[in-house]
């Protein structure tokens, strides 16, 4: 009797807190489930202890099915503010100032090797670059985990990929003003040709979502993306992958340029989110439960540049807030070179990327 007061009493608690959210039934429903079908046998079997064997196991459901549902539902707007990142963190731009600009990957690494690739000490020294305010672990930077994970996808008529743009006014040198086609959406337009020749089915939103009113909002332009990205994903169920396409800012000394099949490109850095920032540990409100998937696709596309195009990629960059990678496991954040590059450089670099994408997605 003590046991399902105790239990309603959990299952009344639960319900109040995630009250008026979709995901309420699956949490609550599976954790009662589970709890009776762990209850019932041990009450049966008098030699188990019925606080050690179930107890143990409404606990161990809670912390592993239940909070984290009700971490990711949380609302970000009731966190203190003690809690939040600061508007730096949605941003990602060299310092100009200080110089600790994104490193170039080592010559010396330049050859694919399995077998350095699954060491994290590794991938943290020549593949990864880890921004001073995060920190990542090596389970998560598992390189035989994250190279083994399957990626795989059958293409389809249905729309498979979803490329948009946070911030979508950035701009190249040469490119001309109000011109859309010079900005990084223009490159966007360059990625869905070349994806689209291979048969691919893509989704390309074409909005500027850092620019308000005449007014610059690039904090703020995550929230609005946002908004875009679950209208998608809800009109396009098919979508799988979610491509974010950035443009860099460096110093002006820092040349992000390569030769590959006889023609300039801007080289391409791969960027992921972790959710957690050294100061403030796991960001639990801004939950990401595909960031393993994420830091899985960022590293086999990487692997591919490595292989075929050595020097197209920067190293990985990874920082601590979650810049909309948990829509889908397959999301991606990709830096197109930068405010030195010209528009031909950086469109000319779509063809690699879509290779790329082709080679690990299907």
């Amino acid at each position: 009797m003590i046991f399902f007061c105790f239990s309603a009493f959990l299952l009344f608690m639960v319900f109040q807190i995630i009250k008026g959210q979709e995901f309420a039934s699956e949490a609550v429903f599976g954790y009662y489930d589970s709890l009776m079908e762990g209850f019932f046998p041990a009450y049966q079997n008098k030699s188990q202890p019925v606080y050690g064997t179930v107890l143990s196991k409404m606990i161990r459901l809670y912390r592993e099915e239940v909070n984290p549902l009700l971490q990711y539902g949380s609302d970000y707007r009731k966190a203190s503010g003690e809690d939040f990142v600061s508007g730096e963190y949605y941003y990602f731009e060299d310092d100009e100032d200080g110089g600790s600009g994104v490193e170039e990957v080592a010559e010396e690494t330049k050859k694919f090797k399995r077998e350095n690739w699954e060491d994290p000490n590794y991938l943290r020294k020549y593949i990864y670059q880890i921004d001073s305010t995060t920190t990542v672990t090596n389970s998560e930077i598992n390189g035989k985990e994250l190279l083994d994970m399957d990626l795989s996808l059958h293409k389809s008529s249905e729309p498979q990929i979803l490329i948009y743009h946070t911030h979508g006014s950035e701009q190249y040198k040469d490119s001309r003003p109000g011109e859309k086609g010079d900005t990084v959406i223009g490159v966007g337009d360059e990625l869905t040709k070349k994806l689209q020749e291979k048969g691919i089915s893509v989704v390309h939103d074409r909005s500027v979502y850092d620019v308000r009113n005449g007014k610059e909002e690039r904090s703020k332009a995550y929230d609005y993306a946002a908004e875009a990205i679950e209208k998608y994903l809800k009109k396009y169920p098919s979508i799988k992958v979610v491509i974010d396409l950035h443009r860099d800012g460096v110093k002006e000394s820092t040349k992000l340029v390569t030769t590959q099949n006889g023609q300039k490109m801007a080289q391409i850095m791969f960027f992921n989110g972790v959710s957690r920032t050294a100061s403030n540990g796991d960001l639990t409100y801004l939950k990401n439960p595909n960031k393993k998937m994420n830091l899985s696709f960022s590293l086999q596309l990487q692997a591919q540049a490595v292989k075929k195009y050595p020097g197209f990629t920067r190293k990985i960059y990874i920082k601590g807030y979650r810049y909309n990678l948990h829509y889908r496991g397959r999301s991606l954040l990709v830096e197109v070179g930068a405010q030195n590059n010209t528009v031909k450089q950086a469109k000319a670099s779509m063809s690699l990327l879509a290779e790329l994408l082709n080679n690990v997605l299907y």
